[in-house]
């Protein structure tokens, strides 16, 4: 039980397809089950590697990691006596990074942060002070080297953040939830898990709404949490949000929920507002174009509204409404592909009117910098004028629960296109078909 536990929770942390992880909660769950409650997790769990003849799946298992700085350090290991050895796990370790710079850093004298070319370098004389024996070349050339390695140490904590908000906007607090916590109760655990990989769920290219998490497999779960006087709903709150859950809180756990939600919104609106500075977005029409930064604006724009969800649906379980009375910071629209809004144009569609209330609010990180206002009422009335109702989409109220979804196998995607091969799928996506770049062909016969 406690192999098949770790599995589930190493599965929050990573990308598991729902079909597996239903196959491990069937596992978990062995003779505790109803007939009826077997059947249902089967449907979802029949469609599991563990099942296949051939068990190969085209889709990463786990959210892109961030590239290492193996060559960087490979360098100063040239260069530097005093640089010990990185393993490549190490290299992805912003903390192992920042270690091994200031460590090599003493060797020429050089203080971690000042990097300055012009004012941070030591002149002859003062590295002859300082009992330096190289030349001014092979000073220079550490000191660039230990410059960039700080300037790719940057790059690397800002690309675990971008990681780390990516996995947010899916599913929540799901990945901070302590290990202690997840395995309190076994219920729990199946819940979250299976919800979590729902959640995560990579998404397709269309022009109507994407697959909704919380589907017949993951009621079944919830439904046992019910009746479960155990059920630890401090760790369901974590990935799902609704009244339900934050009913079985404590004020002091809502108040925590709460105070993690709103820093967060806080960390997100920063990233948020360098991605708008340093991209030239079309506010009116969010539609990308050539220099846009779709990609982070996406992810950090998911993890934004997702936080804010959390947020408000305590804010509301605290019975703090007032609150929004006098500052309720806007959602932030995605960026949509060019070639998926001409589909919505063709088929009769046109600007989701979410883009128009968006487009006539004050930035989310002007309201939470002081820098501008924005209410519930100012939401609420920006709704209105679009014929939109601001509590059932979200804007002013806890988002509404939608039906429960029909459990649908996991699509094996390229690009957001869904390719019924496994394998062939990873040859297309290698190749950079449907990625709207030129083909690859070269890569059609590399080995997956």
């Amino acid at each position: 039980m406690s192999e098949t536990l770790q599995a589930l929770y190493d599965s929050v942390k990573a990308r598991r397809r729902p079909e597996d992880v239903a196959e491990l909660v069937l596992k978990a769950l062995d003779g505790r089950l109803s007939l009826t409650e077997q059947a249902t997790i089967s449907v979802a769990a029949r469609g599991s590697l563990r099942r296949k003849l051939f068990a190969y799946t085209s889709m990463a298992q786990e959210f892109a990691r961030p590239v290492g700085l193996e060559q960087q350090v490979d360098k100063a290991q040239e260069l530097f006596a005093s640089a010990y050895p990185l393993t490549a796990e190490q290299c992805i370790d912003p903390d192992a990074v920042e270690a091994f710079v200031r460590h090599i850093s003493g060797e020429i004298r050089k203080t971690f942060g000042g990097s300055d070319f012009k004012d941070d370098r030591l002149n002859r004389a003062a590295r002859a002070a300082a009992g330096l024996d190289c030349s001014h070349r092979q000073y220079n050339k550490r000191f660039r080297l230990l410059s960039r390695l700080e300037e790719k140490l940057q790059t690397l904590i800002r690309e675990w953040k971008k990681r780390e908000y990516a996995m947010i906007a899916k599913s929540g607090l799901a990945a901070r939830l302590p290990q202690e916590e997840f395995t309190r109760d076994i219920d729990t655990a199946c819940f979250v898990a299976y919800y979590t990989a729902r959640c995560n769920l990579r998404s397709e290219f269309t022009n109507t709404s994407q697959e909704r998490p919380y589907d017949q497999i993951a009621a079944t779960l919830f439904a046992r949490c019910r009746r479960n006087s155990n059920t630890n709903w401090w760790a369901i709150a974590h990935v799902y949000s609704c009244a339900e859950v934050y009913r079985h809180l404590s004020d002091p756990q809502k108040g925590e929920l709460l105070g993690r939600w709103f820093g967060l919104l806080q960390e997100i609106a920063v990233l948020l507002q360098k991605i708008w500075n340093a991209s030239d977005i079309v506010r009116e029409t969010m539609i990308v174009r050539r220099g846009n930064d779709s990609s982070t604006w996406n992810q950090t724009a998911g993890a934004w509204n997702k936080a804010r969800d959390h947020w408000i649906g305590l804010v509301y379980a605290l019975g703090l409404e007032d609150i929004l009375a006098a500052v309720c910071p806007g959602k932030a629209l995605r960026l949509m592909a060019a070639d998926v809004a001409a589909w919505h144009r063709i088929s009769g569609g046109g600007l989701d009117k979410n883009t128009f209330v968006w487009s006539e609010l004050p930035l989310p990180w002007e309201v939470l910098l002081g820098e501008a206002a924005c209410t519930l009422p100012m939401i609420a009335a920006a709704c209105n004028r679009h014929e939109m109702d601001p509590e059932k989409t979200g804007w002013t109220a806890p988002r509404p629960k939608a039906a429960v979804a029909r459990f649908r196998p996991t699509p094996e995607l390229v690009h957001g296109v869904t390719v019924s091969n496994a394998y062939l799928a990873t040859i297309l996506r290698r190749a950079g078909v449907f990625s709207g770049k030129p083909l690859k062909p070269q890569n059609l016969l590399r080995r997956p």
